[in-house]
């Protein structure tokens, strides 16, 4: 072999071979990055969503993977082991349920909700108000063992005094399916499946279906809650994202999406 073609190849190699060195000692592309698992209530997938990209921004190490489903269903997943860093829930007394088991902690409160009435488009029903509820023919819920259904409930259990005995019961007569989340509920109104249902006031407005209050007589104020998993894959990760949702960048995406936040918390 030539001299100058020796001295090429002798170069190329040497050329690589520092590549790969200044690659070894973390000089070149970007570091690896953690998979942080967010569970969540699925009333909040939106407002998650929407907090995603700018907590990504922030913590360019970590690329989170949002898991959404009813706030029962995710804490039994977490109590049996499932990945999760945090955990937010529509049902702060499950949350605090997990922390007394030492499954979750730094509980904190971090957002509210309303209760509403949402109807199809076209409300072809002619549901009006909350107290129209006996006229529709065919209303979704969530199920008893949901936040959602549970906060419904104890609003019609109210309705009784507000509208008179028995109110409840033809309101409950006229159920005519029970879903696992609310947005299961939702998606039956979405769907004309149903002609009312009773679904959180964030819902309504993500879905842009017509939305009805539920009298303040009735109210029943929903509570969300975030701790961090104990024994998850990487708890530090799942502090800074119940940091971030407590911030005042977390309260901004929080109250455009219609959720309660007290803009002076943290």
């Amino acid at each position: 072999m030539k001299t100058a073609a020796r001295l090429r190849i002798a170069l190329a190699l040497a050329a690589a071979a520092a590549v790969l060195a200044g690659c070894a000692d973390g000089e070149a592309g970007p570091p690896a990055r953690r998979t942080l698992h967010v569970f969540a209530a699925s009333s909040l997938a939106e407002a998650f969503r929407d907090m995603e990209g700018p907590f990504e921004q922030r913590h360019r190490d970590l690329d989170v993977v949002l898991s959404f489903a009813g706030s029962q269903v995710l804490g039994l997943q977490i109590v049996q082991g499932a990945p999760a860093g945090a955990f937010a829930s529509a049902d702060v007394g499950l949350l605090d349920s997990l922390a007394r088991a030492e499954v979750v902690s730094s509980v904190r409160p971090f957002a509210g909700n309303q209760l509403a009435v949402v109807v199809p488009r076209g409300n072809p029903a002619g549901i009006g108000s909350f107290a129209d509820l006996p006229r529709a023919r065919r209303i979704v819920l969530a199920t008893a063992a949901t936040p959602a259904g549970a906060y419904a409930r104890k609003a019609l259990e109210r309705a009784d005094a507000a509208f008179g005995a028995g109110f409840r019961d033809a309101v409950m007569k006229r159920v005519a399916s029970e879903e696992h989340n609310v947005r299961l509920v939702r998606a039956k109104v979405e769907a004309g499946e149903a002609d009312a249902a009773i679904v959180y006031r964030t819902d309504g407005l993500a879905a842009g279906l017509p939305t009805l209050p539920v009298p303040a007589v009735l109210e029943v104020r929903p509570q969300y809650a975030i701790g961090v998993v104990a024994a998850g894959p990487d708890p530090e990760a799942g502090k800074r994202w119940a940091a971030f949702a407590r911030s005042a960048e977390g309260r901004r995406i929080l109250a455009a999406r219609g959720f309660l936040v007290d803009p002076g918390s943290s």
